[in-house]
């Protein structure tokens, strides 16, 4: 069955509520992800405090070995992730040539 060109062309009202102008609408609005950190949140970085040797490298002066100080990353209690997975990632592994049984009635 064949729709016209005409209808298929046809313009979706402001107020549409079907699925494409729903999607349309959820892509277009900006949120966040979860695993974006925050403004508490820290990567790891390190840094040099001291230049031990230098040497000359391609012509020009270069720190050969340095002290370097690290600060850990610190990642705040909303983007910790959880100890360990959620319940229903745990699943009980059964190869094809085990039998099943009450436990596993799979």
């Amino acid at each position: 069955m064949s729709k016209p060109t005409s209808y298929q062309r046809l313009p979706h009202a402001q107020d549409c509520a079907c699925s494409v102008c729903w999607s349309r609408r959820e892509m277009a609005r900006h949120a966040p992800s979860p695993s974006t950190r925050c403004a508490h949140c820290r990567p790891a970085s390190a840094r040099p405090i001291r230049t031990l040797q230098m040497g000359r490298v391609g012509g020009a002066w270069k720190p050969l070995v340095s002290e370097w100080t690290v600060e850990p990353a610190f990642i705040c209690e909303k983007h910790t992730p959880p100890d360990r997975p959620a319940k229903w990632w745990s699943v009980a592994y059964q190869d094809s040539t085990s039998a099943p049984s009450e436990q596993f009635p799979f």
